[in-house]
């Protein structure tokens, strides 16, 4: 590929830009209204203005997408993460239009996509899967029926749902029954699939993924481990690679099943299959993400690879460049998303940003698409920033990366950074054994 056309904005745009560049690759950003400023559309080769603030008006507006793709003559698209890049009609758009879809095949995303069907994917694979529906519900009563034979508390899913929409956890049948109904419209208003289905709820669940990567000759290999457990609404703030306080024997079976679960739906270019773990490092099969994650940065701290020039080369027919044997853990990575968000409840703090500083430290990489003098606006994520620290160990990694967070200064809006900072002296991250409900245990024990 001689041209790639990025249909993303801010930091993952800029990340995908900086591997272009470095394999001689012409870039075509993309941009709204709101996002004219933004640096990553002075970093591209081009940029092309494709419509109003609103997503629906630009990064999720395919035909205008393909519209500049063609303008341009480019070779591939590459969707990023968000937006575009979990939309198999999108993938499919792309391809029929002659262009080179950086990510799997439209049909594998759509299977994975759909949370039930995937689930029913990843029995056939002997992949662990939580006890729960082996098909969509039928009724509410339905609903009651299986979740009293499994055993509450239960998690009320959509099966088109992700990023934390379309869950809830029950309790009891009153649960269900206060949110079945209004779980189903919403669903359908937002995936278009008012499928639901049940699962047992884990109680003080590790979740854990693992970087997975195929090429189109059938080869998959992993990238090692991930622990995303401090989440915020089911979102993501903190990951480190690899997990602590993970025994060898379960990391090999949790790489097998990350593999076996690639395999069995053909799998190629880079994503990620999410488990949750229980107490005993039982782990079952959560779902697979079919694009780059936010958080790959650490997968590629860990083990020297760059994991957007792995995507370009296997959109490009060519095999994976390593053997399992030559992918080896140096170090310990955790990554620390910024937020622009009040610290405490974590309402989005749009504004103009003023004073913007983060001090350039060895083994220290952000990843953003923002500085001084610009606004984040309503319209996107809050995500404005990724500090991805580095170190020989678990425990130099987290002295870095509190000196770190102290000395980063942002000013004109609110971020999460002293809940970053907070987070790290807590004793149940130092150690390593928190869970996922670590942010609701610390917002208890700071009231």
């Amino acid at each position: 590929m001689q041209k790639i056309l990025i249909a993303n904005r801010g930091e993952i745009a800029e990340r995908v830009i900086r591997t272009c560049r470095n394999l001689g690759i012409e870039t075509v950003a993309v941009f709204s209204e709101a996002d004219k400023d933004m640096p990553y559309v002075t970093l591209a080769t081009s940029a092309h203005h494709i419509g109003g603030a609103h997503p629906q008006q630009s990064y999720l507006n395919m035909e205008q997408i393909i519209k500049v793709a063609r303008e341009e003559k480019v070779d591939g698209i590459h969707p990023g993460y968000g937006f575009l890049s979990e939309n198999s009609a999108f993938a499919r758009e792309v391809r029929e239009n002659g262009f080179i879809f950086i990510g799997p095949s439209s049909d594998v995303i759509r299977l994975m996509g759909d949370k039930l069907q995937s689930r029913l994917e990843m029995i056939k694979a002997n992949v662990p899967v939580i006890p729960g529906s082996d098909k969509p519900l039928t009724s509410v009563e339905e609903a009651y029926s299986l979740a009293e034979t499994i055993g509450f508390p239960v998690m009320l899913k959509a099966s088109g749902g992700g990023g934390g929409i379309g869950m809830h956890k029950c309790e009891n049948s009153e649960d269900i029954r206060l949110q079945f109904e209004e779980t189903k419209k919403r669903a359908k208003a937002y995936f278009n699939n008012d499928d639901l289905f049940i699962e047992k709820y884990i109680g003080n669940a590790r979740h854990i993924e693992v970087q997975i990567v195929g090429d189109s000759y059938g080869n998959v290999l992993h990238l090692h481990e991930r622990n995303c457990s401090v989440q915020r609404r089911n979102q993501k703030v903190i990951e480190e690679a690899t997990s602590p306080h993970l025994p060898e024997e379960v990391r090999s079976k949790l790489y097998e099943a990350a593999v076996n679960a690639a395999k069995q739906v053909n799998y190629y270019n880079a994503g990620t299959v999410e488990f949750i773990m229980d107490e005993n490092n039982n782990f079952y099969f959560l779902e697979m993400n079919t694009r780059l994650q936010v958080e790959h940065a650490i997968s590629e701290e860990i083990t020297g690879i760059d994991l957007v020039e792995w995507q370009i080369l296997i959109a490009n027919g060519e095999k994976i460049p390593l053997s399992q044997n030559d992918i080896n853990v140096n170090g310990h990575s955790i990554e620390y998303r910024v937020y622009a968000e009040d610290p405490v409840k974590f309402f989005p703090s749009p504004g103009q940003i003023v004073d913007w500083n983060f001090p350039v430290e060895e083994n220290v990489r952000i990843d953003s698409g923002y500085g001084s003098n610009l606004k984040v606006t309503p319209f996107y994520d809050p995500l404005i920033a990724k500090i991805i620290v580095t170190a020989s160990s678990r425990e130099a990694c987290i002295e870095k990366s509190l000196n770190y967070l102290e000395k980063v200064s942002i000013t004109g809006i609110k971020t999460n950074i002293p809940f970053l900072i907070a987070s790290l002296s807590e004793e149940s991250f130092k150690d390593g054994k928190y869970s996922t409900n670590f942010v609701s245990n610390l917002m208890n024990i700071n009231k």
